[in-house]
């Protein structure tokens, strides 16, 4: 998820490997077009317990090599792990115990005893709750987590997965989130305001219901652009639906694109900025182990139409979460970093630089 910055490989082993980025023989992509062989990781993360699911990124305004990587082990003794730049978990930060969390985010500066802090929302699927943390310190901040979607009584409904945050220009927070499965026309997705509980931890304020559903398999990736104002999804097997972030802009579909794109699959996305409107959505193509990337900015003459302009080999298996930032990381990622969830209880880290190479 693009944020306002205000400021695997399977692996059988934890080993932290460098390498460089080959270029082999190519193959034939999604469209039929040649396609190099898939990009090796900078790097890959310690294992977690159970199963790696999504990555979030932090940036820290101080010292941005300092800045961490978010994960969640989806089980239900789960956990949110912690790691660092070099992939390593910093254990005293990394919370167990977790009942099944899916999806994790991250935001800057939500003001809790009138102070801005910068918070990790993570969903917890088998209590039906959003459980919150302080970054960087992981302090939980949710008195023991906040219910959602309450007054569903349909199987599976309150199965909570998905979760973006979303920062408008005045400074609210909201929490999009998403379920295992739900209804079909226009209340999939929910829709909270962040703030201050009187006590210094979060509070969650149902502010809309929105967004369509095919009914074909369930919704989980949700990402959110900041700068633009736009959500999107994945309605697996289907597309990514476009929807405008601030709840005051209605709840019209603005897209949907990515359809008979995908192998299996449309799974995780995540936005990287080029420019104030610029940039690219990189979207998992799940079953063939490729990222799909479209315009940030949409075509020439319509800001909602995303055509597939790459499609990226990597050597994630079967990727679901993944995230990207823009910021200089160090001199191993001065273009920043995109990370990936893959099967082998680890997340990949790759240098932008290498993502780059595949860009038109």
């Amino acid at each position: 998820m693009l944020k306002n910055y205000s400021y695997q490989l399977f692996a059988a082993s934890a080993l932290i490997t460098l390498v460089s980025c080959e270029v082999h023989a190519p193959k034939q992509g999604a469209e039929g077009k040649n396609m190099q062989a898939p990009l090796k990781p900078t790097l890959i993360t310690d294992m977690v317990e159970f199963d790696t699911d999504d990555p979030a990124i932090w940036i820290n305004p101080e010292d941005k090599s300092k800045s961490l990587i978010i994960g969640t082990d989806k089980n239900e003794q789960g956990g949110l792990y912690v790691f660092d730049l070099d992939g390593k978990e910093i254990k005293d930060k990394t919370v167990k115990g977790l009942k099944r969390p899916n999806n994790v985010d991250i935001e800057y500066g939500l003001l809790l005893n009138g102070k801005p802090t910068d918070i990790a929302v993570a969903t917890e699927r088998m209590t039906h709750k959003l459980r919150i943390y302080s970054l960087p310190d992981m302090k939980p901040l949710d008195n023991g987590g906040i219910p959602v979607f309450e007054g569903e009584d349909q199987p599976e409904y309150r199965d909570v997965m998905g979760i973006s945050l979303y920062k408008d220009p005045e400074g609210k927070i909201y929490a999009i989130v998403g379920r295992k499965t739900g209804p079909l026309e226009g209340a999939y997705l929910w829709q909270y305001e962040l703030g201050d509980d009187g006590t210094g931890n979060v509070s969650a304020k149902l502010v809309r219901k929105f967004g369509r559903f095919s009914g074909k398999k369930e919704i989980e990736s949700i990402a959110v652009d900041d700068k633009l104002g736009y959500i999107y999804y994945s309605d697996e097997t289907v597309g990514v639906r476009k929807y405008y972030a601030d709840p005051s802009k209605g709840n019209k579909e603005l897209a949907l694109f990515g359809q008979g794109q995908f192998k299996g699959d449309n799974e995780g996305i995540s936005i990287y900025e080029t420019g104030d409107s610029t940039g690219y959505i990189l979207v998992s193509n799940q079953q063939a182990n490729t990222f799909m990337v479209y315009p940030r900015e949409g075509a020439k003459n319509n800001p909602h139409q995303h055509d597939l302009i790459a499609e990226i080999p990597v050597s994630t298996i079967e990727s679901d979460g993944s995230e990207v930032t823009n910021v200089n990381l160090g001199k191993q990622f001065p273009k920043g970093l995109f990370v990936a969830m893959s099967n082998g209880k680890v997340f990949q880290y790759y240098d932008w630089r290498m993502i780059e190479q595949y860009l038109p």
